[in-house]
């Protein structure tokens, strides 16, 4: 038996959200802390472990290298992720995904964490390691879509923005926990200090999965499936009708992740390796962290400022501000002074990046209908998702004949397009459709 929304429906789904809206954007949260932990303990581990553990390089720069173009490989992948998950979430649901991906990676994660290593088993323990991080890569594509339209379709209307910045927050986290583990593994003086933080996400696995197997379907996608209006093939309309939308969203993203990748990824290597280092571990591991700890409220609160101000001038300030910031950063940690290396990350994670991750989740769902929105919002952001991975490459390679400078107007380059996409985009949430909104809540 099927059922439709009734005018009192919508109206009340419009206020209040579904009952299940509060336990959806937690569940989304958890599935994309443990997303982002295993995907980016692989970033802390490249950065920091694989170039010697992996790749066999008399030197450490090529070495670097290579275990940076394995992560990329893991966003190439990516894309493929989003268009599978994107299509069967707009064809059989959005939870159904939401449970697969996590299962997926955390399979994958594990597996990073006993594989051989190169002094073991020669050539075969990289190209295992590849074909782990494309599995990463599938799994990770396929999770974003489904986490947040799941969020962003059962939140009250007017609260968007706030709700949708609730599993965003996962980034943050899942950044915080990865680190956390790091920090303390690093101490270990063997194999393990690069393990046990892939082995040890097999506990989160579980507790996600738990969670996730409580959340309900979303309301708006049953809506669609009671109406018959779910399409034949959701990919195809999509890349139809809305393939500028998608350029648009990838050309925001890549402010977002461009910049993210420089700091979370490239950054940790800079600081920490060379000759001389500019300053140890312990350090730089410690500004992510507590950047990362911030960033669990200012990425809600960003998401928040997006209800009350609209989406396009948060996102438009802080593409802005990833422009300025891009020589000032390198300035400041050249100093090698701790508390200035903190002070970077906390201005790079906490304020610039989460401003645009937290406005992310409702702007791009907003961009596409309900039947296509699984589709066209994952493609987008997945796609810029494989250009941004390669970041660190391209960051080290720049830096090996421009130096700091060269990274730095990366950095920068990624915020134009940022400000580019901002300016192409249409605002989703002013003035006209708060009043459409307020009409739907009022039953007229």
């Amino acid at each position: 038996m099927t059922t439709t929304t009734t005018p009192l429906d919508r109206s009340s789904r419009a206020r209040d959200g579904s009952p299940d809206k509060l336990r959806t954007a937690i569940g989304s949260a958890v599935g994309t802390t443990i997303e982002n932990y295993d995907f980016l303990a692989y970033g802390t581990a490249a950065a920091l472990y694989f170039n010697t553990v992996f790749f066999h390089s008399e030197d450490p720069a090529i070495g670097l290298l290579l275990g940076f173009a394995t992560f990329g490989v893991g966003f190439a992948a990516r894309p493929i992720g989003g268009v599978i998950g994107g299509y069967l979430g707009d064809k059989i649901g959005r939870k159904p995904v939401l449970v697969g991906a996590l299962l997926l990676m955390g399979i994958s994660t594990v597996a990073i964490g006993i594989l051989p290593t190169y002094a073991q088993v020669g050539l075969l323990a990289p190209i295992l390691l590849t074909l782990i991080r494309i599995i990463q890569g599938l799994a990770f594509g396929a999770e974003w879509g489904g986490a947040i339209l799941m969020t962003f379709e059962h939140a009250p209307w007017k609260k968007r923005g706030r709700y949708t910045a609730i599993p965003q927050a996962g980034v943050p986290l899942g950044l915080l926990l990865a680190n956390l583990v790091f920090l303390w593994s690093s101490t270990l003086d063997s194999e393990l200090a690069w393990r046990l933080p892939f082995l040890l996400s097999a506990v989160l696995i579980i507790a996600g999965l738990i969670i996730r197997a409580k959340v309900s379907e979303s309301p708006e996608f049953e809506d669609t499936k009671s109406l018959g209006l779910v399409v034949k093939n959701p990919l195809k309309e999509v890349l139809k009708n809305d393939w500028r939308t998608i350029l648009r969203v990838i050309s925001l993203r890549l402010a977002e992740s461009g910049g993210f990748y420089v700091i979370v990824t490239f950054m940790l290597s800079y600081l920490t390796s060379g000759d001389e280092p500019i300053t140890e571990r312990s350090t730089a591991l410690t500004g992510l962290i507590i950047a990362a700890g911030i960033g669990l409220v200012t990425t809600i609160l960003f998401g928040a400022l997006s209800d009350k101000v609209g989406r396009k001038p948060v996102y438009l300030v802080g593409s802005l501000l990833v422009m300025a910031f891009g020589f000032p950063m390198f300035l400041l940690v050249n100093t090698g002074l701790p508390v200035l290396i903190v002070l970077v990350y906390i201005i790079a994670m906490a304020v610039i990046h989460d401003s645009l991750a937290g406005t992310q989740g409702a702007w791009f769902s907003e961009l596409f209908d309900t039947n296509t929105r699984s589709s066209g919002a994952s493609i987008g952001y997945q796609f810029s998702a494989a250009i941004s991975g390669f970041i660190p490459l391209i960051a080290t390679a720049v830096a090996i004949p421009l130096g700091w400078g060269g990274v730095a107007l990366v950095y920068m380059a990624c915020g134009l397009l940022g400000v580019i996409g901002t300016l192409a985009t249409k605002e989703t949430w002013n003035a006209s459709r708060r009043a459409e909104v307020n009409a739907v809540i009022a039953g007229r």
